[in-house]
């Protein structure tokens, strides 16, 4: 990375079985400049996944997040948008006190059936802080020009 400096945060990976995971890659960076890991599907049998199909997909590992940040799972954009694979509750979120399995919950949006095979990469994972809100109650809020405007409020 010529003249850029990323930050890198140390996160702890363990796999959950590491004699069934020895063929999987770790979440990997696919490019130097890259902001999301690419996950391996760690099914033990292929997995179709019908038009509609919503299914949690496993990885074979947990994680431990400094406090501070989370893992957002998010989906694959050619997976996405050849196929209409995409992350169901995008982005999904692991939280830094979370020790269980990273699983990926895709769906198919799309018009075909879709199989994943072991070690096909389905998701990315990106590494994001995370603040805490203080909420406070106030008599009223201060005004802008939007207002209450909602969805679809400037027009399409």
């Amino acid at each position: 990375m010529e003249g850029k400096s990323m930050t890198r945060v140390e996160v702890g990976i363990t796999w959950l079985d590491p004699e069934r995971s020895a063929d999987l890659p770790l979440p990997t960076y696919q490019s130097d400049l890259a902001s999301g890991m690419d996950v391996a599907a760690a099914v033990g049998a292929p997995l179709t996944l019908e038009p509609g199909d919503i299914s949690l997909v496993p990885s074979g590992f947990a994680v431990a997040l400094p406090p501070g940040y989370e893992l957002q799972v998010r989906p694959r954009s050619g997976l996405a948008i050849r196929h209409g694979i995409t992350v169901v509750n995008a982005p999904g979120t692991i939280d830094a006190d979370y020790r269980g399995e990273v699983q990926i919950g895709l769906i198919n949006l799309g018009r075909k059936p879709y199989t994943i095979s072991r070690g096909d990469r389905i998701a990315q994972l990106v590494l994001a802080p995370v603040s805490h809100a203080r909420l406070r109650v106030v008599a009223q809020l201060g005004r802008t020009d939007r207002g209450a405007g909602g969805f679809g409020h400037t027009g399409i």
